[in-house]
Order: C-alpha cells, then structure tokens, then sequence
C-alpha cells in the first residue's frame, strides 16, 4: 500500500482523533472548474469543512510525492495546469515526479483509505459512459468506492453519464447508495435523475450509525445529497446542453478520462455560467455533509 506524505496537520488530526474529510485536487486545478471559479470552491469548500469542526484534507500528488493535506502556501499550485491522477496513474506520477498531478475520485479514495481518512467529498462521481455497449468506458470511480473502506459523499453522479448503468453497476459492485434528503439519485447539477433509490436516511446520527457499520464491515459506501433546489440547473436545460456537449466531445475524437473535462467545459458555456454556479453550491453542501458526517463517526 502507498505511504502518502501527511500534512502536519492531517497528522495532528489522525492523531488526535479529530474529524477529517478528504478532498480531490482535480475540481480545484484548471481540470475541474475555470478561473476563478475554482478558487472560490476551494475557499468554500476548506471553510465549510472547518466551520463544522473538520480538518479538510486535499489529496494531490506534488513533485512526485501522494500528498494528503497541504499547507495554504500550497494551494495556489494547485488552482492552475495540471494532468489528472487516477488510482492506476498514482505510480508513473509519483516515478516520474509529476509537478503536479490532480487527483481524480479513485486516486483520492485510494490516498484517504492509505492514510486512515473514512469520509471524503466530491462534486459527481464518475461512473458508466453513455453508449458503453459500444466502448466500454467505465470510470475507475466504481471499483474504487466498492475497494476502499472510504465514506464518498456527492451529488450523485455526473449528469452526462449513463446514470440507470452507473447504479446498476453500484450494485453490482456491493457498494450501498443511500440518499440523504432524496427519494430520487441525483443527477449533479440537476436535483433529480428520477431514478428511485432504495434508501434514504435523513437523520444525521442514524446516518452517522450505518455509516460507521459499513465501514466496520469494510468496503465503501456512497452518500449522495442534491445539489441546492436554488442553484440547480433545470432538467431539460441540462439533457440539451448535454446533448451538444457529447456531440463536441465525440467530434474532437474524445475518449476514456479526456470526455469529462471537454463536456463540463462545454455545458458550462452552453448554459451561461449556471452549471459553474451550480458546482460550487454541490461542492460547499457536499463539503458540508461530509464534515457533519465526520464529526459524528470521529
């Protein structure tokens, strides 16, 4: 298993037995969101975690070294150029001394599960491409939430992908989904996919229990919550701009890890801001979830 470096205060933390939530790096590199909008997640994101009694911890790899928490006079590295770091890319990164490389969900719940970290937050995790019957691409995110004894907490799954697929393959997998506020899987950006969940849990404690005994248990679990009803982008907004969006990334040949970012790039212009605006408020209320989750498992 790799050793990642701690932050002093991550290891403080762990320590001390303190709440700590990790983070993925690539939401906050120019692979995520654009400028400034990336910086403002990050400021959001480290806040909320601490205002609910939290230590966040941003996992990336820099100057070849798995990194999980950094120092502020570090963070600024991480908001411009970087090339993306699944779990099977931690090792040419870390031999090739990548400056740095942003960590994707897998390679993030890999680095928390390595350092003792139970609960991490994400925006939308990956999962099964539409048109997979023809391509087979189908995000490493999965195996990882089955394989790490990890918490992810997101708003569902990426809106583009092919969401029924994605549960199914949940399931497949053996990792419990379980919504907290919401009948229904949330489609990212959007509250709703319409895809009816088999469970939900409101109460923060009782969640708190059955996360702690999934955990005890071993493997992973997803906690998915809706992005905000007020910054949510319209469904039928969202299915067109994804519509021309997918056409783009297949137009410039696209495959694999390299359609992600061409189609968040292109729903982004196509729905004038408002999925950047709707990313940063389901990154903050998964952030603090997550933190609220933490803190009562700690």
């Amino acid at each position: 298993m790799i050793t990642p470096v701690l932050s002093p205060e991550v290891a403080a933390a762990l320590a001390d037995g303190t709440a700590i939530v990790a983070l993925e790096s690539t939401i906050f590199s120019n692979l995520g969101l654009p400028s400034p909008a990336n910086a403002e997640a990050l400021e959001r994101c480290l806040s909320i975690i601490r205002s609910h009694g939290a230590v966040p911890a941003i996992t990336a790899v820099i100057d070849g070294r798995a990194r999980v928490g950094l120092s502020d006079s570090e963070h600024e590295r991480i908001l411009g150029a970087a090339r993306k770091v699944a779990e099977r890319d931690l090792a040419l990164a870390i031999g090739e001394r990548w400056p740095f490389g942003a960590t994707t969900v897998s390679a993030s719940l890999a680095l928390a599960a390595a350092a003792g970290i139970r609960v991490f937050a994400t925006g939308g995790i990956g999962g099964v491409h539409r048109g997979v019957e023809l391509h087979g691409d189908v995000s490493a995110d999965l195996p990882a939430l089955a394989r790490h004894s990890v918490v992810t907490v997101s708003a569902g799954a990426k809106s583009f992908l092919d969401l029924p697929r994605t549960l199914e393959m949940l399931e497949t997998l053996g990792v419990p989904v379980i919504g907290h506020q919401c009948d229904e899987f949330p489609a990212f950006t959007v509250v709703s996919s319409g895809i009816r969940l088999s469970h939900r849990v409101d109460d923060l404690e009782v969640l708190a229990r059955v996360v702690s005994a999934r955990l005890d248990i071993g493997g992973g679990m997803l906690v998915c919550t809706p992005v905000p009803v007020a910054e949510a982008i319209d469904a039928e907004i969202m299915d067109a701009a994804i519509a021309r969006a997918l056409s783009e990334a297949e137009r410039k040949g696209a495959t694999g890890p390299a359609v992600t970012p061409i189609v968040l790039a292109e729903i982004a212009q196509e729905t004038s801001g408002e999925a950047v605006r709707a990313n940063l408020a389901l990154a903050e209320n998964n952030a603090r979830l997550a933190a609220e989750i933490a803190r009562r498992i700690s």
